[in-house]
């Protein structure tokens, strides 16, 4: 067996460093009124519909959008049950999802022949990609949960010798991952193109069982829900292509070395099976990811599939290029030194470590104390807000706000509602670019007046 060379397994070990520093920080602020994505409150609504009235999907006229598959909020509602806070409860599963995931590119990289440390740098690079360039580690939303479940269908799949029953219980894995978010397609189509080069029965009992099980539940979920599950997911959303060039420019900054890595490995190890399937899943991946990415208000997590195709090409870049490996561990040091270097947050002052999130937490108080105040319901845009100060969810300003644009609703009864000061507080994230249309921002100027204005938020009550 080869060593390692010294440089992976110094770039190895200052990873794992990183990766639980970053860990002792995301369970510090775990439980914290602070948030952290305009889509916790959102997620934390709808688990608390689920958990209540059985469903997470409201009526058809509510000014309330629910366009996600079902099964994350019943996983997180079981949670609630226990943390009593829907918002906590999601950051928990997402926090131990995303150790499920690193687990899961660990495993699957040794069964494509990395030894130890190559697997372990593979997955602490996808985690601490995850951390440094996004806000998901430990985020209440379903993404990084689908992930789980998916890399564990991979795991499944790499098992040799490759068996019928391992082909349908990767498939039932994809199909759950499915249902708990609609763009998890990537790695299934990946793995069952992989699989036609190699092996076309079991590429065959693979897809087969695959589709079987989403159209058995697309079937549970019209029975249970009363309608389709395609109808429910096809919301109004602006696309465009700047969208497209600005979310991968932020990506490339991140992934242009791994995504050069990968394609190294495929040049020089393109008859691999394994090196074959991870440039099968970066290319789909990088290519539908870019596409997603084009969508407005989606955000990073568009690229997840590629990033753990580009981290396990990493792990196995290492493996295979063993001359070489110092001058890639080294190269590989870049991007992670670049991203540490330029977070937002300033993790280089004790604050960071002794109080996390002060700032954000008076801020945050003060905002929700405010909302408690309000007479009746309230609107909020950061809907975690509302959520904490116990109010009902009343509209979801993004994406009516895009409904409105699509012109698939009529902006007459949130016009209505606020011209009769129904909302005893409305809250937006900003004024420029308004959220919703301009009659809404009339009556508004109109009907309301401005008690607070923080960094990031506005609030307003009647006149």
């Amino acid at each position: 067996m080869k060593a390692d060379s010294h440089a992976l397994r110094i770039l190895a070990l200052a990873l794992a460093v990183g990766v639980a520093l970053g860990g002792i920080h995301l369970v510090s602020v775990i439980g914290l009124h602070v948030p952290f994505d305009p889509n916790e409150g959102w997620n934390a609504y709808f688990t608390h519909a689920a958990m209540t009235t059985g469903s997470p999907y409201p009526p058809a006229r509510s000014l309330m959008v629910n366009n996600y598959p079902p099964l994350s909020f019943y996983i997180v509602g079981a949670i609630t049950t226990v943390v009593c806070d829907a918002i906590v409860a999601g950051r928990i599963v997402a926090t131990a999802a995303l150790a499920t995931v690193a687990l899961g590119i660990a495993l699957a990289a040794r069964r494509m022949g990395c030894n130890r440390i190559e697997a372990v740098f593979a997955a602490l690079f996808f985690t601490a990609g995850v951390m440094l360039t996004s806000d998901y580690a430990g985020m209440d939303d379903p993404q990084m949960l689908g992930h789980a479940i998916a890399i564990c269908g991979l795991v499944l799949v790499l098992h040799e010798p490759q068996t019928p029953r391992a082909m349908v219980a990767a498939a039932l894995l994809f199909a759950i991952a499915f249902f708990i978010k609609h763009n998890l397609v990537v790695l299934p189509l990946a793995l069952a193109a992989w699989l036609a080069l190699l092996d076309r029965r079991s590429a065959f009992t693979f897809a087969v069982s695959g589709i079987v099980f989403v159209l058995i539940g697309l079937g549970l979920f019209r029975e249970v829900f009363g309608t389709s599950m395609v109808d429910v997911i096809d919301t109004a959303r602006a696309y465009s292509f700047a969208n497209i060039v600005s979310a991968m420019k932020a990506w490339l900054a991140w992934s242009a070395v791994p995504l050069a890595g990968t394609i190294t490995l495929f040049a020089i190890a393109r008859h691999d099976r394994h090196v074959m399937l991870c440039a099968i899943y970066a290319a789909i991946a990088t290519i539908a990811g870019a596409y997603f990415s084009g969508g407005a208000g989606v955000d990073a997590n568009t690229m997840f599939d590629a990033d753990i195709a580009l981290a396990l090409g990493a792990g196995l870049l290492m493996n295979r290029i063993s001359a070489a490996q110092d001058t890639a561990a080294i190269v590989f040091a870049v991007p992670l030194a670049i991203g540490l270097w330029s977070l937002d947050t300033n993790w280089r002052s004790g604050d960071f470590w002794m109080h996390p999130m002060a700032e954000e937490r008076a801020a945050a108080k003060g905002e929700i104390a405010l909302l408690r105040t309000a007479h009746g319901p309230a609107i909020c845009e950061m809907l975690s807000l509302c959520y904490w100060a116990g109010k009902d969810a009343e509209v979801d300003v993004f994406n009516i706000g895009e409904a409105y644009r699509a012109g698939r609703r009529g902006d007459a009864d949130l016009v209505s509602a606020i011209d009769a000061r129904r909302f005893g507080m409305i809250q937006f994230e900003e004024m420029s670019p308004f959220p919703l249309t301009e009659n809404i921002r009339r009556a508004v100027d109109q009907h309301y007046r401005l008690v607070r204005k923080d960094d990031d938020r506005t609030f307003f009550a009647p006149r």
